[in-house]
């Protein structure tokens, strides 16, 4: 069924997919799509942000905002820092909506039996979506239907005949342009059941495992996937496994592929362009092949593209580095954007990230430009060892001396990372990718770095010199930096942790005093004082300014 005609007329018997009541038809989602289509219809305005939690109540709101003229924005969750970062964008929102914000919601589905309804125009339906931010700040794209249409019937005619007759499990949000194209609107064109999102990977076996079944998730999702559970039971039910939104390691891959029994198929695009190309695992050239319609080209080393998936016609020239091999395919070379100066050295983040990963006892690595007077090279590394990220300082620091010294063989001194943090897992956003504002903030300290003046058994005292760059100065005192209390009593248990055996579970505090606020550039003397019992901490702040903060700290086993 094509897109502009999919919910016109009712085709009772038809399964769309599993709803939150049991298996939903044609007819049941095209009468849902009405009563949305009224909603929308009796409000002012053109945009809508929407954001419903319901794979099949989402596509019936989609449809019955379009039939009613209206244009959609996508948001990404329903957070309320998300809906005040759309708020600019539309008129107002619908859909599920956190208590507090008013919105639109739909009514009751009338009793009247369903109408026939025009056939949409593709090139006046819009839906707005933003880009993931991976290198800046999100940004609003406009992707008409006819551009949504083409891409679908490019996945049908590349892949129809690996997921003919098999249900959709997901585990990427339909909120998402990827999400929306291979969990909503393709498999609702090409007849194919929807389910809900599956969260949990014990749910994903157990769906998996019901029939013949494709899988759409990202790299994320995919390298985290559990081998303690029953995947057998999925063998030969799961006919393709897709996965989008980030490259695609070899070791990710090949454990989806050990697990699901299928290699996973890599879908390379954007926001701005659709989808591009395609490969699939274990080819040992990594070779992608163009989807059908797309026609691409090497502008100075990058690719360039041509395809119906794009809002204009002509050649979209991307920030992607390629080599054409023999065959009519590409093989991908890393970002161009990603080639960073410093000191008037040219460094590739993609070689430092590749070369870090061949690293013993690194699973994971990014590599990002610190701004400020001087910018820096800094590295996020989640270590094989999970243990070294709670070890002593100097253990860490040995670690990243051995990445420093790998690195060293194939990068000067200046091309290498000066600055490191060790990390349980890279920072995802909601479609599974790295976003460089959250590998930056990994990199503003937490904690002041103590400068130690005397450590005994019951008796200890430090300096603490507050870097203007501390998180907790962020946000907390809008109108001014000022060190919390919350923080200074934080710090007192945290450094009180590294002298005494204290006891784990904390009861109350006592008799805490604040004085003085402190501010960015001050240094700070906390006395730190352990009780007979054992069990009672007294802290103290003071600098030259007199005393700051005092109190005590009781824990549960206190006598």
């Amino acid at each position: 069924m094509a897109l502009d005609s999919l919910l016109t007329c009712p085709q009772a018997g038809r399964p769309v997919g599993l709803g939150a009541h049991g298996m939903v038809d044609h007819a049941a989602l095209q009468a849902r799509s009405c009563a949305w289509q009224a909603a929308f219809a009796a409000r002012p305005g053109r945009d809508w942000a929407l954001y419903v939690e319901d794979t099949l109540e989402f596509a019936a709101a989609l449809y019955g905002a379009w039939h009613a003229g209206k244009r959609v924005v996508l948001c990404a969750d329903n957070l309320p820092g998300t809906l005040q970062q759309v708020a600019a964008y539309v008129d107002g929102h619908a859909g599920d909506l956190p208590s507090g914000v008013s919105g639109l919601a739909c009514g009751a589905v009338t009793t009247a039996a369903p109408q026939a309804r025009d056939v949409l125009d593709e090139r006046s339906c819009e839906l707005v979506v933003f880009t993931s931010g991976s290198t800046g700040q999100p940004a609003a794209i406009v992707k008409r239907l006819d551009q949504l249409a083409r891409e679908v019937e490019a996945l049908q005619q590349a892949f129809a005949g690996l997921v003919e007759g098999a249900q959709v499990h997901g585990t990427v949000s339909h909120q998402h342009i990827y999400g929306l194209l291979f969990r909503v609107l393709w498999p609702l064109a090409s007849g194919r059941p929807i389910l809900p999102r599956r969260f949990f990977h014990e749910d994903l076996v157990a769906g998996l495992a019901q029939g013949p079944s494709i899988l759409v998730a990202t790299p994320a999702h995919l390298k985290r996937l559990p081998g303690q559970l029953s995947w057998q039971s999925v063998h030969g039910q799961v006919r393709a496994v897709f996965s989008s939104g980030g490259p695609l390691s070899a070791e990710a891959a090949a454990l989806a592929t050990r697990l699901l029994a299928v290699p996973p198929i890599e879908v390379f695009g954007s926001s701005e362009t659709g989808g591009i190309a395609w490969r699939q695992s274990g080819d040992a050239q990594g070779a992608w092949r163009p989807l059908p319609g797309v026609q691409w080209r090497l502008d100075q080393d990058c690719l360039s593209v041509n395809s119906a998936h794009l809002a204009e016609p002509g050649w979209w020239a991307t920030q992607d580095r390629a080599r054409a091999l023999a065959d009519g395919s590409f093989q991908l070379l890393g970002r161009a954007d990603r080639i960073v100066k410093i000191e008037e050295r040219r460094v590739s983040l993609d070689a430092l990230e590749r070369g870090l990963c061949l690293a013993p006892g690194v699973a994971e690595a990014r590599v990002l430009v610190l701004p400020g007077a001087r910018e820096q090279l800094a590295a996020a590394v989640v270590p094989v060892d999970p243990t070294l990220l709670d070890a002593p300082a100097e253990q860490r620091r040995a670690f990243q001396q051995s990445l420093n010294t790998h690195l060293a063989s194939h990068h000067d001194a200046v091309t290498r990372p000066r600055r490191w943090r060790l990390c349980a897992a890279l920072p995802l956003n909601a479609q599974g990718k790295v976003t460089q504002a959250a590998l930056q903030a990994l990199f503003q300290p937490l904690l002041p770095e103590p400068q130690w003046l005397h450590r005994g058994p019951e008796q200890a005292r430090l300096q603490l010199a507050l870097d203007p760059a501390l998180k907790v100065f962020e946000g907390h005192f809008p109108q001014a930096a000022i060190l919390p209390g919350v923080a200074q009593l934080d710090w007192a248990i945290h450094f009180a942790r590294q002298c005494f055996a204290l006891p784990a579970h904390f009861q109350r505090l006592e008799t805490v005093k604040f004085q003085h606020v402190a501010r960015p550039g001050d240094v700070l003397d906390l006395e730190l004082n352990l009780g007979p019992a054992h069990g009672v901490l007294a802290f103290r702040y003071t600098s030259a300014a007199g005393v700051h903060a005092s109190g005590r700290v009781v824990f549960a086993d206190a006598a």
